[in-house]
């Protein structure tokens, strides 16, 4: 009786998930997400990438960011980092590893609700300085660093 029982709920499942699909309700339809930017993804160089971000090189330093990775990293090939920030507003975080083949690790937007706080595991080619920039509620960059020394490096060193 058991197997009946089964197979029973088995088709009572399917069967109105057959009938949407074939009404065309389910079709499968255009992901909303976000633009990313290319160019600042793709630069070989800080500058690079700061410009292709929309950073000006006078970004205003503050110690209202705050950069959360190990003094040193015994392997490059996992580094974690942690940015928050309390500027007001705050409606992106990129992070940057100035000496890696593509600085740019990392950008995040946030929606107004949402509190400006990242952590995520980079990769690290050297000893570098860790740059994280955060656009404020006023549409001004802001920027902090931090110095990590690599002794083993994650990028192919």
């Amino acid at each position: 009786m058991m197997p009946l029982r089964r197979l029973l709920l088995k088709g009572s499942a399917t069967a109105p998930l057959l009938s949407l699909l074939g009404s065309g309700l389910l079709l499968p339809s255009r992901v909303l997400a976000a633009d990313w930017n290319r160019n600042a993804f793709a630069a070989r160089q800080a500058g690079e990438a700061l410009k292709a971000y929309g950073v000006s090189p006078a970004a205003a330093e503050t110690r209202e960011i705050v950069i959360t990775a190990p003094e040193i990293a015994e392997n490059g090939a996992k580094v974690d980092i942690e940015v928050t920030t309390t500027l007001p507003g705050a409606r992106s975080i990129a992070v940057l590893a100035d000496k890696n083949p593509y600085p740019l690790c990392a950008s995040m937007d946030f929606s107004p609700p949402a509190l400006p706080q990242v952590k995520l595991q980079a990769k690290l080619a050297e000893s570098t300085r860790i740059r994280a920039v955060v656009r404020g509620g006023d549409g001004k960059y802001y920027v902090a660093f931090r110095e990590v020394k690599v002794t083993l490096g994650g990028c192919g060193g």
